[in-house]
């Protein structure tokens, strides 16, 4: 029997099913089984508030009924969504009791549960598992927003550095992937709560500022709206319209993407006409109401309505100058309309029978995204499809055709590249032009919606390296490297050819082992990686050929005096690292716990991170040993931190009465005649700063240099680095690491 607290509890959510799902769609039997089973199960489990833990099933099944509202399926699958992953219940029991489907989507729910407990090692393979249970049952995802939507509604019991990594994932992924969804309302709260989080001085000054101009907002809209009222009534329109301020984080964006303060912003409210009808006509001929009353900026018109976005949002977007001469951003759209605005996919458990969702532009949207997780290049890294993957997920859209007529839909700031490779990878790899309704462009030239695009293509066209830098799209960058990691292929093949025939010329005989520890030692990291430079330099192979001939005839590698000295005449530079570091680190008096030494203390340098004199370094005392010394911005000390926050220290270099430490830039570049004179010229005569060594080797037509200096600060540094990368025939600069 339910206490008299819970049976209350139950009710409350089985009159929100009722009032907020269609009555065919709402078992109260296998709510209320849900209910009772997922309270005995979570009976010993608490918060971090305190709380009962079944709160928290209890919260998520709410928002999932009254929020997003879908269907009691999902309410059920919402209050057992923990069962399976925190209590001593299996997915063979939550089937036995509740049948295959809600079992499905608790299963879904669990698998990508925990999705950044190792956050740079297994995200990319978490999102594949989000994107595999969208195409089993959408529905997991929406109880996963659910569910982080109240989590995020609880923050303030967990402690800093969580409430700091659950915020920085939401804005990341979770909100964008709402927005993808449609929830308006779900993306603008997790929003919000991430930005309170993440920066609660900006948070709590924004929302001071709104609170404060609340009131000359409201007049100000209600001044605005009562004509249009009155007109619409007039022409018998049944309608509601009302002001609504944006939510903080869209503020924030828009303060910083265009440099202006809160009082230059004028699109800090929105006014919504939402109609009754089933016309969507109705609100082109509101449009021209508004429009007969109030003067429409022309450059500020969208219909959304004939082009929808990937979501399925239809609206009219317009802005009109009000009396008082400010501009004023009018939404108008249908109730249906508006239901897909604010709940996206969801509302379409109100209208259609099946829970599968039949939205082709959302359904083309997962395809495609999933295809490119899929089908990503092993030699692509983990950053490079994140980095791809989210822009794909939060972009603005813009809305292009082919010279037939085809729509493509392309995110914001895509160009004659992206739009190649939406159309075809050959096309792609293909391009050498575009036309651009009809006039001749660049390939970089970004689109614009309403443009006609006509790629130019040759058969003796390929891909070229700085198309990555400027295409946006997932599938473009994806397709450019995969081209480019295949040439490789093709190219190590070749030079093993190559290798093999001066091997058999030569008559050179050696073994695997011997071989490998030759090429290592040389700076090739892969056996792969060394034909690929044969390919291009068949130098290489004839300076392995001579080393491995004089290994032959002594028969020991470790112990030839001349093969030793010749390789250690090649660039190492892993030792070079270590030189660099320990020289560094020699010109400071050891380091202080606050103001008391280490030296009588056992502490080492993690290799991690390579600190050095000038760093902001922190401590974590382990069990073995010692103090661990890191950089502040290291990626393995969150971890740590994370484990026990108690074993971090304060660190300091101690000051060495010099004032300057020794840094070191790492530069890539054309080798051509006099450009390490300029890089020289501009590090001791820009910046009057020593240069204590150079160690530059040459690769066919470029080189790698490391520079090791005496810096007086890190800004010094940062600002080397950055005039070097501006210096023509430098292709990157950055700091020296191992």
């Amino acid at each position: 029997m339910l206490s008299t607290l819970y049976k209350k509890k139950l009710d409350e959510l089985l009159t929100t099913c009722h009032k907020n799902i269609p009555a065919n769609k709402v078992n109260d039997k296998l709510i209320t089984h849900a209910f009772q089973f997922s309270l005995d199960a979570h009976k010993n489990d608490k918060r971090a508030s305190g709380e009962p833990f079944f709160s928290h099933p209890y919260e998520v099944a709410s928002i999932i009924a009254k929020e997003i509202a879908l269907d009691d399926v999902s309410v059920a699958a919402a209050l057992l969504h923990d069962v399976v992953e925190d209590t001593k219940f299996t997915l063979k029991d939550i089937k036995l009791e509740f049948g295959d489907k809600v079992a499905e989507i608790v299963d879904g729910a669990t698998k990508i549960d925990g999705i950044f407990e190792n956050y740079e090692l297994k995200q990319v393979e978490s999102y594949r598992k989000m994107l595999l249970s969208m195409t089993s049952d959408i529905r997991v995802m929406l109880i996963k927003f659910a569910d982080r939507l109240h989590n995020l509604r609880t923050l303030e019991f967990l402690s800093n550095p969580r409430q700091i990594r659950m915020a920085q994932e939401t804005l990341e992924i979770f909100a964008p992937f709402a927005h993808r969804f449609g929830l308006a309302n779900v993306k603008a709260e997790l929003e919000d709560l991430s930005f309170k989080y993440l920066d609660r001085p900006a948070y709590d000054e924004l929302a001071k500022k709104l609170n404060e101009k609340k009131r000359e907002r409201d007049r100000l809209i209600n001044r605005f709206i009562e004509p249009i009222r009155q007109k619409l009534a007039a022409e018998g329109y049944r309608f509601d319209i009302y002001g609504r301020a944006k939510h903080l984080y869209s503020i924030y964006k828009k303060i910083k993407s265009r440099n202006k303060s809160f009082d230059e912003l004028y699109d800090l409210f929105a006014v919504r006409i939402v109609l009754d009808t089933q016309d969507k006509n109705d609100c082109f001929s509101a449009y021209g109401i508004c429009s007969s009353i109030y003067i429409p900026n022309p450059d500020r018109f969208k219909d959304y309505i004939s082009l929808p976005k990937q979501n399925g949002y239809q609206s009219i977007h317009t802005t009109l100058v009000s009396k008082e001469g400010k501009m004023v951003e009018v939404q108008i759209r249908t109730k249906d309309m508006h239901e897909v605005a604010e709940k996206g996919v969801a509302a379409h458990w109100k209208y259609k029978e099946n829970t599968n969702i039949n939205d082709q532009n959302l359904e083309n949207w997962m395809k495609s995204v999933r295809e490119s997780l899929e089908n990503a290049s092993k030699d692509e890294t983990s950053s490079n499809i994140m980095d791809s993957f989210r822009l794909n997920l939060y972009q603005d859209e813009i809305y292009c055709f082919t010279p037939k007529g085809e729509l493509k839909v392309l995110p914001s700031g895509a160009t004659a590249v992206d739009f190649a490779f939406d159309i075809h990878t050959e096309v792609g790899y293909r391009c050498i032009g575009a036309k651009i309704n009809g006039k001749i462009v660049t390939l970089d030239t970004p689109l614009k919606s309403g443009d006609q695009i006509e790629i130019i293509t040759s058969k003796s066209q390929t891909p070229k390296r700085d198309w990555e830098k400027f295409v946006v799209t997932h599938k473009a960058k994806s397709d450019i490297r995969k081209y480019f990691n295949t040439e490789k292929r093709v190219l190590a093949a070749k030079g093993k050819e190559i290798w093999d025939k001066k091997v058999k010329k030569n008559k050179v005989h050696y073994s695997e082992e011997v071989f490998l520890k030759v090429i290592h030692r040389l700076k090739h990291k892969e056996i792969s990686q060394f034909y690929y430079e044969v390919a291009h330099d068949e130098k290489k192979a004839d300076e392995v050929i001579e080393i491995l001939s004089d290994a032959v005839k002594i028969q020991n590698l470790d112990k030839s005096p001349q093969l030793t000295e010749k390789i250690a005449k090649s660039s190492d530079p892993a030792a070079s690292f270590d030189k660099f570091v320990n020289d560094a680190r020699a010109q400071q008096n050891k380091i202080s716990i606050g103001n008391d030494s280490l030296s009588d203390l056992q502490y080492s340098f993690a290799k991690c991170c390579h600190p050095i004199p000038g760093d902001e370094v922190i401590g974590f005392i382990t069990k073995t040993e010692g103090v661990k010394i890191h950089r502040k911005n290291c990626k393995n000390l969150v971890h740590l931190f994370l484990q026990d926050p108690h074993r971090v220290v304060d660190i300091n270099w101690n000051d060495s009465g010099i004032g300057d430490f020794t840094a070191g830039i790492k530069i890539i570049g054309e080798d051509r005649a006099g450009i390490l004179n300029d890089i020289t010229n501009t590090i001791s005569k820009n910046y009057k700063v020593n240069i204590k060594s150079v160690n530059v080797v040459t690769k066919a037509s470029m080189f790698e240099g490391n520079f090791i200096l005496q810096i007086s600060n890190l800004k010094q540094l940062n600002d080397i680095i950055e005039k070097i990368n501006q210096q023509e025939g430098v292709f990157s600069a950055s700091r020296f690491d191992e």
